[in-house]
């Protein structure tokens, strides 16, 4: 990182670089005009403090997502009343 020739107040600008590949700039470029952002920069800015501050799911949930979805479509499910005799757990009376 660089630091950016302004300072606004308590936070200082910098200046990030980073590598992408030309078919995903070019998506970059498509997704910023189309959704009305000013630029590039504002809609990166924009997007990176939107996952930062509403982070939804980490890798290790995504994949236990994925795996609970992969097990609805074969079948691999229990009923609720399955699962209480194999836990032995009865909270119907609760």
């Amino acid at each position: 990182m660089s630091e950016a020739a302004t300072n606004n107040g308590d936070d200082e600008i910098v200046t990030v670089n980073f590598k992408v590949k030309r078919s995903f700039l070019d998506e970059i470029e498509d997704t910023w005009q189309g959704r009305g952002f000013n630029s590039r920069s504002e809609f990166i800015r924009y997007t990176l403090r939107d996952a930062v501050e509403h982070p939804t799911f980490d890798r290790d949930e995504l994949v236990a997502l994925l795996q609970a979805e992969e097990d609805v479509r074969e079948q691999r499910t229990m009923s609720s009343q399955e699962v209480r005799e194999q836990f032995g757990t009865d909270n119907a009376n609760e």
